[in-house]
């Protein structure tokens, strides 16, 4: 890719990221009630003499939301330029710390769930594909694509019903075993997975289709093109031409695709890990919304916006060296 088009590519992203300031700036304000009044509210939302008014007043102008809103706005983008996301009004702690903790757990699920899906996604795609129009071809694509429909949070309750309530084959709730004492790495590294295995599955299984269909649909045109014929002419084994010379071509398109399911596994952990009460990032910002903590909200949609960018830019790098045509299309 050339420097003009590199530069094109950067101004894109940088709108986007401005369009997501504005909007991570402004959306949690648009939400009704205040930071201060919840925190002097119980668990039935009955107002109770936590803080008093005065107090209250004293928070907010500590906070800048006394000021108006476009001098918070740009107080706001100084404070980041100076890579500072503010402190946490709920929490008390500076937010990048509050997203720290959690984000190790919230990146462990959705980097397990993008292998997996991906890895059994090629799979089976591979597999319907030398099968297509048969039975089991049928039955699968009747079965992922009726199985996609089910909503993340419905599919993560009913695995958590089913192997976590009913069988207990898996823990209901956490990241670790409470107050465990561990033998050593590995025994820390099991109980880690043991706890991560039913929101990963969740997670995979919410993008398994769309990877399979991807790359099922991709191999059946592929094995159309009159390079395939020519090597099948040239005496090459079925194996060999459906594994090194059509698989291989089919892969650029999942290249793509995976930059885009970061980004709906970052969307789908926030429902999945309210479900299985999982210490993630997904966790942390239902607990900023309903104490509508402003700082804190802002960091992690910032953060997740951010991460999601950046796997998406790495992507098109990593698609344009795969594929040569790519930058010889856009240099014409």
């Amino acid at each position: 890719m050339r420097s003009r088009e590199r530069k094109g590519m950067a101004v894109q992203y940088a709108t986007v990221l401005f369009i997501i300031l504005v909007l991570n700036f402004f959306l949690p304000r648009m939400m009704p009630g205040d930071p201060f009044l919840i925190l002097s509210a119980d668990a039935e939302n009955e107002v109770v003499s936590v803080l008093t008014e005065e107090q209250r007043e004293y928070f907010r102008s500590y906070y800048g939301l006394d000021r108006p809103v476009h001098e918070q706005f740009i107080s706001y983008l100084g404070s980041l330029a100076r890579m500072d996301l503010g402190d946490s009004i709920y929490y008390k702690v500076p937010v990048s710390d509050a997203i720290w903790l959690r984000l190790p757990w919230t990146a462990l699920i959705v980097v397990g769930a993008s292998i997996i899906s991906t890895l059994v996604g090629i799979l089976l795609g591979l597999l319907s594909a030398r099968n297509r129009e048969k039975a089991g071809d049928k039955l699968l694509l009747l079965g992922l694509i009726s199985f996609s429909e089910i909503p993340s949070f419905l599919l993560g309750l009913i695995i958590l019903l089913a192997f976590a309530a009913r069988l207990k084959i898996f823990p209901l709730a956490g990241a670790v075993t409470p107050f465990a004492n561990y033998s050593g790495p590995l025994d820390a590294a099991w109980d880690i997975g043991y706890h991560a295995a039913l929101p990963i599955i969740t997670l995979s299984l919410t993008q398994l289709t769309g990877t399979f269909l991807l790359v099922r649909n991709t191999l059946v045109t592929v094995m159309t093109k009159d390079y395939i014929r020519t090597a099948k002419a040239n005496g090459i084994g079925e194996r060999l031409v459906w594994t090194r010379h059509a698989l291989r071509n089919a892969l650029l398109p999942v290249v793509t695709r995976v930059g885009f399911m970061i980004g709906m596994l970052m969307g789908g952990s926030v429902l999945v890990e309210n479900v299985f009460s999982y210490p993630g990032v997904g966790s942390l910002l239902r607990e900023a919304v309903v104490a509508r903590d402003y700082p804190l909200i802002q960091g992690i949609m910032l953060i997740m916006a951010v991460s999601i960018l950046s796997v998406n830019y790495l992507v098109d790098i990593i698609y344009e060296h795969l594929d040569p045509r790519v930058a010889s299309y856009e240099a014409a």
